[in-house]
């Protein structure tokens, strides 16, 4: 059986694909949603001025806004109907997932099966919601201010009404995404919400690559400069793909059970731990909290007194805080360590794996089920969780210094990339199973017709 397997995964070929109608059907319909989401990009909020707001966007390069409009494709940068994008979804499931954790309630509905996460799913379209609305506001309110002090005004009409009309836009742009993303889900191809923030990521690559171009014929980037970054997107991408496909297999062994003809067999399988447990969670939230004191100050201006001594030290740590800076980078790799071993300690339990072990009568071979194989799952995570950490570090922080050695803008950092790498081999791995699946069909069709015949 897992020859006649392999030899259909082997056979996945273009003329397989052709036959399968199903398949081009989902990929086709994801193609067209993906569309839509890149024409909403472009339709602004009521009441922007476009052209002021451009010339704004370019005062605030390098905050925490920078990479919020990486991962919507540019809608954030040009305040359109879905500016907030899928962001605030993520946060709320975050969130929600670690109150699941946390909080006895919430941990008890996670147990019930599909009802309970049904209920989750619910609380957090309802944590969307919320944080869109919160975030609507304050940025509606914020664009009124924005610019005040270079005389440029982003809004035409400043009020209640902007703010009120804001946040209704964002609050639905937001929604109709995250339909959009389910629609892509069930209809379509991969992960509906992953695939919009790959979409976003990958729609900067031809302006990234016309720059580059324009710099090199310019003459301010170098033969040598290029072909690094090259050479670094590229290994990067194959170092990625090899950790993020990584795990740890544990052996779990069941209890002898009689077979059909009275033989006395035991039943294994596998627990797989991946390495790199947390995701992509780790470099957003350790980039977000170190770039959000200079989006703050950024929108404040010359609000700020620098001939203060409060003002003229934080300006000083602002400049500290830099991209490629020593101690941006130092921080960030801090940050990205202890989220690291935070989300993962979050998102994976091992009392309660332990617990469902015991439960069905499995056990790890030489570990005594119960307090024993819970202490040597956690002693196991850690150890991986150290070389994830580490993985994770080397691919965000490799990118940030050689932008900060060679002054080269590089949009495909470390999380893009992290990102655009897991979503593309997600969706990959779903088109050759439902290749394979079909091709499992068609053998049964001709068994079904052959065993007719005779």
């Amino acid at each position: 059986m897992a020859t006649r397997a392999d030899n259909l995964a082997s056979n996945l070929s273009l003329a397989n694909f052709s036959k399968a109608t199903e398949l081009k059907k989902r990929i086709w319909f994801t193609i067209g949603a993906l569309i839509v989401f890149r024409f909403l990009s472009f339709v602004p909020l009521p009441g922007i001025n476009a052209s002021a707001l451009a010339q704004l966007a370019d005062q605030t390069r390098g905050g925490v806004l920078d990479m919020f409009n990486m991962f919507t494709g540019g809608s954030l940068e040009r305040m359109s109907l879905i500016a907030l994008g899928v962001m605030p979804y993520i946060t709320a499931s975050i969130v929600v997932q670690m109150a699941s954790a946390l909080h006895p309630t919430l941990a008890a509905l996670k147990k019930e099966g599909t009802v309970g996460r049904q209920k989750i799913n619910q609380y957090t379209r309802y944590g969307t919601v919320l944080l869109c609305t919160i975030q609507g506001w304050f940025l509606a309110a914020g664009l009124e201010s924005f610019g005040s002090s270079s005389g440029i005004a982003a809004v035409v009409d400043p009020g209640y009404m902007f703010r009120v009309g804001a946040v209704i836009s964002l609050v639905g742009g937001t929604m109709f995404l995250l339909w959009l993303g389910e629609q892509i889900t069930s209809r379509g191809i991969g992960n509906g919400v992953s695939l919009i923030i790959m979409a976003g990521i990958v729609a900067q690559f031809p302006t990234f690559v016309t720059n580059m171009t324009a710099g090199y014929s310019e003459g301010s980037i170098g033969t040598g400069v290029l072909l690094g970054f090259i050479l670094m997107v590229v290994g990067l991408i194959l170092l990625i793909c090899f950790f993020e496909r990584a795990q740890r297999r544990l052996l779990i062994q069941y209890p002898k059970r009689a077979t059909q003809r009275g033989m006395m067999q035991a039943d294994r399988s596998h627990l797989p731990l991946k390495l790199n447990t947390a995701g992509v969670i780790p470099p957003i939230f350790a980039s977000s909290l170190l770039l959000l004191p200079l989006t703050i100050t950024q929108f404040a201006g010359n609000s700020l007194d620098t001939d203060s001594s409060l003002g003229g030290g934080l300006q000083t740590t602002l400049q500290y805080l830099q991209h490629g800076q020593p101690l941006y980078m130092t921080l960030y790799a801090v940050g990205i360590i202890f989220f690291c071993f935070f989300y993962t300690a979050v998102v994976f339990n091992p009392e309660e794996t332990a617990e469902n072990l015991k439960k069905n009568g499995g056990f790890i071979p030489g570990i005594r089920p119960g307090k024993r194989t819970e202490q040597y799952l956690d002693y196991v995570l850690t150890r991986i969780t150290v070389i994830g950490a580490i993985y994770l570090t080397f691919v965000c922080v490799v990118p940030e210094y050689m932008i900060a050695q060679t002054g080269v803008p590089l949009f495909l950092g470390g999380t893009s990339l992290l990102i655009v790498v897991n979503v593309t081999v997600d969706t990959i791995s779903q088109i050759q199973s439902h290749l394979l699946a079909h091709q499992y069909g068609d053998l049964i069709k001709k068994a079904k017709l052959k065993g007719r015949m005779r």
